[in-house]
């Protein structure tokens, strides 16, 4: 959690400063705002690699790499070019950096804990929004000081300083060997899907789709809560704190979402947190007062929060843990690839309407499409499971 934490925060000093870096890109939200979404999809894509490479060479080694590779990439992006605050962020801050860390960290929890999983990878994964939680106070004081060129450089450092000693330290045990069991459930290798009666890859690829589909609005309210705030003539600390609270309220609901989802499944958790974060998405498009905005802001902290460490718990309940190196990234590459074409697509409606609020309708479209699939698979298990229950001596003599 702490190195999640850690490194996280280096895209988040491109979203408190957006306004003041859009003034030097010509006006336009959409240029800072591409460099977020490069180092979300950037992460992502690269997951698919550092996850067996992990495997392979071990998780400390490619979370000091990472940690190396996004201070390089803040290096980068510091120069001021448009291309090298793409290529920092894209290249360097995700492909390299924080895929390193993040997708690597996520797979073996599932494997280090068998019992409690869902609270795991919830309590793990809250790190990077600890860190949107905290940076973005930090980033908000200091930005007005030294300015956000210095302030990535200097961050750059303090990441390095802080995760390779951790990471060389505390990740040196391997996780257990792949069980040979599909996950919590108990189903083999051979036939993981049995209680949707669907066929693994088709079960796998609606996961994938609900996942870029939910994410997109997700990343709408992250990537420009600090701006929405300047526009309706808040200050840049009121947009901050405004930001921290909805990712403290992500931190704390996070726990309780891991619960419910060892308790009931996963595919019942993710559709009650996206509708919850569908709520507040479409209360994030009319809300405009201060007090309504803080309200809005921790309801979808409260929402959204178990969706993404849940597409990952569903890996693990409904496929076997050996092909966890390679379906976990996929899935984080759906994720990411949403959030990342979330946080620009936002920017561009607003260049294109000057007001967020075409925007986050048009999130809650993609909202709206993401619960009628996992809507679906909740009705697909419950059915399925149904149809297998065994009959009972009563039943068969009648």
């Amino acid at each position: 959690m702490t190195l999640l934490f850690v490194a996280y925060g280096s895209i988040y000093i491109s979203v408190v400063a957006l306004t003041e870096m859009a003034s030097e890109f010509g006006g336009k939200r959409a240029v800072p705002a591409l460099a977020y979404s490069l180092a979300w999809f950037g992460g992502a894509v690269g997951g698919l690699a550092m996850g067996p490479i992990a495997e392979r060479i071990g998780v400390r080694w490619t979370v000091s790499f990472g940690a190396i590779m996004a201070a390089s990439g803040l290096a980068l992006a510091s120069q001021g070019e448009v291309w090298q605050l793409y290529l920092g962020h894209g290249l360097f801050i995700g492909a390299l950096g924080n895929a390193g860390i993040n997708a690597p960290l996520l797979i073996f929890t599932t494997r280090w804990f068998d019992k409690n999983r869902g609270i795991a990878l919830g309590m793990v994964s809250s790190g990077m929004y600890l860190g949107g939680a905290v940076w973005p106070l930090i980033f908000e004081r200091v930005i007005p000081e030294i300015g956000w060129r210095q302030t990535m450089v200097y961050f750059g450092i303090l990441e390095v300083a802080i995760i390779v000693p951790l990471a060389l330290l505390f990740l040196g045990r391997r996780p257990p060997e792949p069980a040979e069991d599909a996950g919590g459930l108990g189903m083999s290798n051979k036939s993981p899907m049995g209680d949707l009666g669907l066929k693994p890859n088709t079960m796998f690829a609606m996961l994938a789709l609900a996942n870029f589909l939910c994410c997109v609005p997700m990343a709408m309210p992250n990537a420009h809560l600090i701006a929405l705030c300047g526009d309706l003539g808040l200050s840049s600390r009121t947009g901050a704190t405004m930001l921290s609270l909805l990712l403290g309220c992500a931190i704390v609901s996070r726990q309780f979402w891991g619960w419910m989802a060892d308790r009931v499944g996963s595919l019942i958790t993710l559709l009650v947190c996206s509708l919850a974060q569908a709520g507040a998405i479409a209360a994030f498009s009319v809300t405009q007062d201060e007090a309504g905005l803080y309200f809005v802001a921790a309801a979808f902290g409260l929402g959204f929060s178990g969706l993404i460490p849940t597409y990952i718990f569903a890996v693990r309940e409904f496929f076997p843990a050996k092909q966890a190196s390679w379906r976990v990234p996929i899935q984080l590459l759906l994720g990411g690839s949403g959030m990342a074409f979330g946080g620009w697509f936002a920017g561009y409606i607003f260049d294109l309407f000057a007001f967020y609020a075409v925007a986050f309708a048009a999130g809650l479209i993609f909202n709206a499409v993401n619960v009628v699939i996992l809507a679906f698979l909740v009705f697909r298990q419950t059915t399925h499971r149904r149809r297998q229950q065994p009959i009972t001596a009563e039943a068969a003599v009648a």
